[in-house]
């Protein structure tokens, strides 16, 4: 099948997720000019489809739209990460505390679920492994609380934050998870909040605030490695 027979909504979609995965592995640096010669190739696509996938990258703040001159990755800063970080804690915690008062037993089987999920995951040979593995997991883990909530524009403000804290995340991921003593302290970390939430205990949304900034001073010294300030 050649992209004349694939839907053009596909093909964009393809090419969203491809520049954004290729963006948050930082295969594409900051501040980076993203050539549509370049991007092309890499993908074997066309202008159309990669135009869509940038402009929604803009939306999301990887991508700059420069005027009359293309696009180019957005830049990155232990500001932005900190700022960031603590719109997520925060947001996260209030979410907590949602999901504790209105979560039901449904709601207490899917974190019980997730949760047994990741914490199957007790070896990781490969960076592959925490992307496909751990993190996919890690994610699911989060999303069952978060669902707690019931609200669906709290969940959307989330996921938009999520999505520009992914590529700090990645660097935390690198440095992480890869060790095996790492890995074995956030799962302990990760049983603690687990059983702070199915107790209902109030301070669990503490927990999770301080759960979701632990990152930061890793990733700040990353960067800062990196001449990011």
């Amino acid at each position: 099948m050649n992209q004349l027979d694939i839907p053009r909504e596909n093909l964009a979609r393809t090419a969203y997720q491809q520049l954004k995965q290729d963006i948050i592995q930082s295969h594409f640096g900051p501040t980076e000019k993203l050539l549509m010669s370049t991007l092309k190739a890499r993908y074997g696509l066309g202008v159309s489809p990669l135009r869509e996938a940038l402009s929604q990258l803009v939306s999301e703040r990887l991508v700059t739209a420069e005027s009359q001159r293309g696009f180019r990755v957005s830049s990155m800063s232990i500001a932005e990460l900190k700022d960031i970080y603590d719109a997520r804690a925060q947001l996260e915690g209030l979410i907590v505390e949602l999901a504790l008062a209105r979560g039901d037993d449904l709601w207490e089987a899917s974190v019980v679920a997730a949760h047994h999920a990741l914490s199957k995951v007790n070896h990781l040979e490969t960076v592959e492994d925490q992307l496909t593995h751990w993190d996919l997991r890690h994610q699911a883990f989060h999303q069952a609380v978060a669902d707690g909530c019931q609200s669906p524009q709290l969940l959307v403000v989330r996921q938009t934050l999520m999505d520009q804290a992914a590529r700090y995340r990645y660097l935390w991921l690198k440095q992480t998870v890869f060790s095996p003593q790492a890995l074995k302290e956030k799962q302990q970390e990760h049983l603690i909040l687990f059983n702070a939430l199915l107790a209902r205990d109030s301070q669990a949304s503490t927990m999770m605030r301080e759960h979701l900034m632990g990152p930061v001073t890793i990733i700040s010294k990353v960067l800062g490695e990196q001449g990011v300030r």
